[in-house]
């Protein structure tokens, strides 16, 4: 053992010794640099043979030891910083997605408390599981009201809004409005309407995006800062087709889909019907034009409560555009639920509104491959509108009217082949595709604003800005900067130096946050 012991002793010696040897080769190194003494010696002992020119040298030679110094100096501090920036972001983070876990623990007690108090307000109420009553969904009892007496006992009847829906609806008879107008007469007309009943102002070019957008996708999304007109937006388009929009506001603790379409209560035997799923009832018995807000729709995960919705909505055919509501049937359930099942009507689109701060949750490409987002961050110039009426539209016109100008102007050959070599440029610097789904989504989006007006040169500069640029901020922004100059060449050589301006302007943007 002994031998051993002496063995490892000399074997490891030699290891920390060359440990030593650098760490002391180090420091006799910067010891050695800033040797002033020894600098001064040599300097003294052959100043005497210098002559004026050889004095400049000097003085030149010294001055660059002390510029190699800076700069080594200067390189020191810098990677230094770099490092203590990179840990407090890391730290940063950590702590960020430390307190969302804890919020969202607390969100999740807040709902098992809530539902506990409703079981109590069931059972002061006197009622046993499998007794009839009805119970909303802040708990209270419900109170006869004038939709219920369209039935006298709606109360047996497990979904009482809807059946109360059928009732109201028993004889009718789909109505036509005979609409004459055109895309472009539509914008004009809604933005007049907006100006004159409503004084919300906004720009013809904004409205021309708008309507653009219903025509690409059933999901629209008007992001930007608070107070711009994002939610006016769609509550003046309720009031102009004369279907007041159903204004959901998003909460935090949303977390699934019962928040949208309800919930069947298996203690009350009822289905607690939300006035979304009303309203999607309603709309499956006309040809009329609905909306549904999602206020504030990233104040919770998107993904979380509307993913099956976003999914349904990417099905090539309405007719599998269904939900199921309950897993079977009853005798009584409303006329219009099959199995349990409901068709999502074709006639009503989702316009979500976004506030980007730090109070929100980052939607995910998911979200926004499938929406048409549109950006809001300026409030728009009072002018003199046309005093202009609502009008009712029915939506298979509307959407005769997008499929006319998606046949009467398919993208250009010649922009189509821009589109593709910009796809080639992205792939090839940033490492990002556009999809089959986006370039779809794109001539849908561009032929109708041409329809409305506008150019396609700006519609496709719009679209990619929104839709494919903005997946440059999931990427490290200081690695792309480089880029950014080079990609916005290839843009003015390949679009044109006057065309591009909201792609141009992003890109410019996205360099001024590295």
């Amino acid at each position: 053992m002994d031998t051993y012991v002496r063995f490892l002793f000399e074997f490891m010696s030699i290891f920390f010794k060359g440990i030593g040897t650098m760490i002391t080769g180090i420091a006799t190194g910067f010891v050695q640099i800033f040797n002033i003494p020894d600098y001064l010696h040599i300097i003294d002992f052959y100043k005497k043979d210098f002559t004026t020119g050889e004095w400049v040298l000097v003085i030149i030679a010294i001055i660059i030891m002390i510029v190699i110094l800076a700069l080594i100096v200067a390189v020191i501090v810098f990677f230094i910083r770099k490092y203590i920036k990179f840990r407090k972001t890391l730290v940063e983070q950590e702590s960020m997605l430390k307190e969302i876990g804890e919020l969202n623990n607390e969100v999740a007690s807040l709902v098992q408390e809530k539902e506990k108090i409703l079981a109590m307000k069931v059972s002061q109420l006197g009622l046993k599981p499998g007794e009839e009553a009805t119970i909303d969904t802040t708990g209270e009892e419900n109170t006869e009201s004038s939709e219920d007496n369209l039935d006298g006992d709606l109360d047996s009847y497990r979904f009482s809004k809807l059946h109360s829906i059928d009732l109201q609806f028993k004889d009718y008879k789909i109505q036509q409005y005979n609409n004459t107008f055109t895309l472009e007469e539509l914008v004009e007309t809604f933005r007049n309407f907006a100006a004159s009943k409503l004084k919300l102002y906004y720009t013809t070019k904004m409205m021309r995006l708008f309507i653009s957008g219903l025509s690409a996708t059933k999901l629209v999304i008007l992001q930007g800062i608070s107070g711009t007109g994002k939610t006016s937006l769609a509550y003046a388009w309720g009031k102009f087709i004369k279907n007041d929009a159903i204004i959901a506001s998003v909460q935090p603790s949303w977390r699934d889909r019962t928040e949208l379409f309800g919930y069947f209560n298996e203690f009350t035997k009822k289905f607690n019907e939300t006035e979304v799923l009303k309203a999607m009832y309603l709309a499956g018995y006309t040809d009329d034009v609905y909306v549904t807000v999602l206020d504030e729709m990233n104040i919770a995960r998107v993904e979380y409560y509307f993913a099956e919705m976003l999914s349904i909505l990417e099905m090539p055919s309405r007719d599998e555009w269904v939900i199921e509501l309950v897993p079977s049937s009853w005798d009584n359930d409303p006329k219009m639920l099959k199995n349990g099942k409901l068709q999502i009507p074709g006639n009503m689109w989702y316009i979500g509104t976004i506030n980007n701060d730090d109070s929100t949750f980052a939607v995910t490409d998911k979200v926004y491959d499938r929406a048409m987002p549109i950006d809001i961050n300026d409030k728009g110039e009072p002018f003199e509108p046309v005093d202009t009426e609502a009008m009712n539209i029915n939506s298979s016109y509307l959407e005769g009217l997008f499929a006319e100008a998606k046949k009467k102007h398919p993208l250009t050959e010649e922009m189509e082949q821009k589109v593709s070599e910009m796809d080639d440029y992205v792939i090839k610097h940033f490492r990002i595709a556009f999809g089959n789904r986006i370039v779809k989504q794109m001539k849908d989006f561009v032929a109708t604003f041409v329809e409305c007006g506008g150019t396609e040169v700006d519609a496709v500069d719009y679209y990619l800005a929104r839709k494919v640029l903005r997946k440059f901020e999931q990427l490290n922004l200081a690695y792309i900067r480089d880029e950014i100059d080079p990609f916005i060449e290839f843009i003015d050589k390949t679009f044109g130096k006057e065309n591009f301006g909201e792609c141009k302007e992003y890109l410019l943007r996205l360099k001024k946050m590295v």
